[in-house]
């Protein structure tokens, strides 16, 4: 009905489907997009019917999304996502983190984990890197030193999302973590869009190790590429 009485195309139909623009009109993005997937061509002929090509489709059952796959699909078409954020779902399955909002009553030292939303290295800091964590709480600011940075170098440079140790520095408001572990557990991004049987597990020490009954990864599916679902802006 929208793309005959709008004229919008039917490309851009499967954009705003994607989107999820059509929730109001009481279609799941999956729904929106099935539909608009079975439109051809630039607008409908005059000999068909008034709200499609003439034709009707026989029902088709589709599996509902889940919070994961919902939530990925938002940050694909608006890179951002008001159901959820990644560390929302992943926390329960790593222990022993202290979430940023809880940070006034944490210990000397902690252990946290979120997106990576920013890298600075400025020139007049001898080589400290800043970074910049995002859970479902709030943003941590972690302090690099040089030597730690040369250990966990890999990590610290492209990893998009991370678990980092050290120890809580404040300074009236402002509280930094300075950095001893960087983990990078980028890999449980590719999780989210799946079902909760883990096809990874996370060891006592913070390894990944694939989990030999997990289901395979999507070959199409861009939720693996995390550079492309949570970019970080980087600064030098």
């Amino acid at each position: 009905s929208l793309w005959r009485r709008a004229g919008v195309g039917a490309d851009t139909l499967e954009w705003l489907a994607e989107a999820d623009a059509f929730t109001t009109l009481g279609l799941t993005r999956r729904a929106a997009l099935w539909q608009a997937r079975a439109l051809r061509g630039p607008g409908p002929l005059p000999l068909f019917g008034a709200d499609g090509e003439g034709a009707a489709e026989p029902a088709v059952a589709l599996a509902p999304m889940t919070l994961g796959e919902e939530m990925v699909e938002d940050y694909l078409a608006l890179r951002l996502s008001l159901r959820a954020h990644p560390m929302e779902l992943l926390r329960p399955r790593l222990t022993g983190l202290t979430a940023h909002d809880r940070f006034a009553h944490a210990a000397a030292r902690v252990s946290v984990a979120g997106l990576v939303i920013t890298r600075q290295r400025p020139g007049t800091a001898s080589g400290v890197i800043f970074l910049t964590l995002e859970d479902e709480t709030g943003v941590a600011n972690i302090v690099v030193w040089s030597r730690i940075y040369e250990r966990f170098r890999k990590a610290v440079i492209a990893g998009r999302l991370l678990r980092v140790t050290g120890r809580i520095e404040r300074d009236g408001p402002v509280v930094h973590i300075v950095a001893e572990q960087v983990e990078d557990i980028s890999p449980l991004l590719s999780t989210l869009a799946r079902p909760i049987i883990p096809d990874v597990i996370v060891g006592q020490g913070g390894e990944i190790h694939p989990s030999a009954s997990g289901p395979r990864p999507s070959a199409r599916h861009p939720r693996e590429q995390a550079k492309r679902l949570f970019p970080s802006r980087d600064f030098h």
